[in-house]
């Protein structure tokens, strides 16, 4: 597959999104971090954002669950618009029956982890994901440093998908930017979430063109 650059808006200036979302014409995705502080220790967005940010902007819509209870929750988010919806693991109660029921309401299910957990024992579980997210740092705020002991997790999970041949795609977050990102590549990530390195530079977009360089650089 070829390289996805999808900026989250957890650093965009919060008062006017729809400029912020216009200001990255070229990116694949919009990556919008759902936090309930539970799960995570900050509070954010719920539906009616995702729905009004489907309306802001024709770029779809990766709506990422940092929620408890995410079984009962996850499908308000695809009613809402969310093109892709992600799931954590650890907030999950039944994920292959969650991520059958996102797949069947038209949305992409993904499937998260945190820094400390492990991917070999959801190895069964690949078939069922269009995409894996790996979080490289502790979800909860924007602006984090990237954590470099996540790169094993990362190959591991290239080495997964790639022994049973599935076509799902792995996703990074946290800490990406011009200094980590062909890391992520070269361990085999392809779809690369950047908030602070993309919404605090002076021209967005031309950060996302920056970003995709630098991958395809990782990738020659």
């Amino acid at each position: 597959m070829g390289i996805q650059i999808t900026p989250s808006i957890l650093t965009a200036d919060f008062a006017d999104l729809r400029a912020e979302l216009a200001r990255i014409p070229s990116a694949d995705w919009v990556h919008v971090d759902v936090m309930d502080n539970h799960f995570v220790p900050n509070l954010t967005f719920g539906p009616t954002m995702v729905e009004a940010l489907t309306n802001a902007t024709p770029l779809p819509i990766d709506a990422h669950l940092m929620i408890t209870d995410a079984d009962r929750n996850a499908a308000a988010y695809v009613e809402a618009g969310a093109r892709s919806v992600t799931f954590h693991v650890e907030a999950a109660a039944a994920p292959v029956r969650l991520a059958r029921e996102i797949r069947k309401q038209g949305a992409r299910a993904s499937m998260a982890l945190k820094p400390a957990t492990p991917i070999d024992p959801y190895e069964d579980l690949l078939a069922e994901l269009d995409m894996v997210l790996i979080m490289t740092v502790e979800p909860g705020f924007g602006g984090q440093t990237f954590l470099d002991l996540c790169l094993p997790k990362i190959r591991r999970a290239r080495e997964l998908m790639d022994k049973h041949g599935v076509e799902t795609w792995l996703q990074v977050d946290g800490g990406v930017s011009l200094e980590t990102i062909e890391r992520c590549a070269e361990a085999g990530a392809d779809v690369f979430v950047a908030g602070s390195a993309v919404f605090d530079a002076h021209d967005p977009d031309a950060m996302v063109a920056a970003l995709r360089e630098k991958v395809a650089d990782a990738r020659d």
